[in-house]
């Protein structure tokens, strides 16, 4: 049986180049292998906000990210989260499976939690994860490509479907996690790469704010540039992002710089970002005039199709 693949992102501002290594990359070469659904996940954006704030604008733009990658609506199946509602029914018997303890010890809601925008942490921070099995499970998802920091909900999502297929019968695949193989990317201040955080290159960012935002990133006061990850973090995470748009190694990048220090250092990665994001900021544009609204119209129709049927097989399953 061929692989299903499932992966989306929350529409809560522009994608970065940590999505685009991490995750997007990978997706562009699998719609060609594997049918593929990818969620916009709108109901999750208030997991960690007490607003969606520009939700429509949001869902328009983070389309426009995926086209400007290439993933092509012809190969994928693209779907807002809400408009799919047998995917969020399917969290209710998937709750009664973990434990609170389990939801507690999550380290990506730990971190989410710490870098939360509400005035209180809500229920359904915690159920996040299991909301995201519900996500992969309903398309039966055997692949789902992650960053490193996603691994966690990856494996609540296995256990909830080793779990409901010990008690109610086989049901769900038990879905694996798809890696990229590039290095966890850091943000320019020497922390988690994150959209909110205001610390990441967008995919849609002009030329001159890249620079203005590389200008600004963290370094040090050696000027003999060298590629330490253990000792000097903020530099080893330049050089990084500089050689994954390359396709060079870091450790060249920095024999090559030498003592020219932090400009020269910060200098090569303004030109190796630019470049690389150049082609993605053409289709982009070219993309700008397609009616996103249609788009989305037909993925939301083939993906609550598929949902039905799903959660058809859990309540006979369960016995409702």
């Amino acid at each position: 049986m061929k692989d299903v693949v499932l992966t989306g992102d929350r529409p809560t501002g522009p994608l970065h180049l940590g999505h685009y290594f991490g995750s997007l990359a990978n997706r562009v070469e699998l719609q060609d292998v594997h049918p593929m659904y990818v969620l916009i996940a709108d109901y999750q954006v208030i997991t960690d906000r007490d607003l969606p704030g520009q939700i429509q604008r949001n869902i328009t733009e983070l389309l426009l990210d995926y086209l400007a990658v290439g993933l092509d609506p012809a190969k994928v199946t693209i779907f807002r989260h809400s408009a799919i509602p047998e995917l969020n029914q399917l969290m209710l018997p998937f709750l009664s499976l973990v434990s609170v303890a389990e939801l507690q010890r999550n380290p990506t809601v730990k971190d989410e939690i710490a870098h939360s925008s509400q005035r209180a942490v809500s229920g359904l921070m915690f159920t996040y994860p299991v909301h995201q099995a519900a996500d992969i499970l309903f398309c039966k998802g055997t692949l789902v490509p992650v960053g490193r920091d996603q691994l966690p909900h990856v494996e609540m999502t296995r256990l909830v479907a080793r779990r409901f297929n010990e008690r109610y019968g086989e049901v769900f695949p038990v879905p694996e996690a798809m890696m990229g193989e590039q290095p966890l990317l850091r943000g320019l201040d020497g922390g988690k790469m994150s959209k909110s955080r205001g610390n990441a290159i967008t995919l849609s960012a002009t030329e001159d704010e890249t620079a203005a935002l590389i200008r600004k990133a963290r370094t040090d006061t050696d000027r003999l540039i060298t590629f330490d990850e253990a000792h000097r973090p903020e530099v080893a995470n330049l050089l990084t992002l500089a050689a994954l748009c390359l396709g060079r190694s870091p450790q060249d990048l920095a024999e090559e710089i030498g003592y020219g220090g932090a400009a020269a250092l910060k200098r090569l990665v303004t030109e190796a970002v630019n470049e690389f994001l150049r082609p993605i900021r053409k289709r982009r544009k070219e993309h700008a005039e397609y009616d996103v609204r249609q788009i989305l119209a037909e993925g939301n129709e083939r993906a609550r199709e598929r949902a039905v049927t799903t959660l058809d097989e859990v309540r006979a399953a369960m016995g409702f």
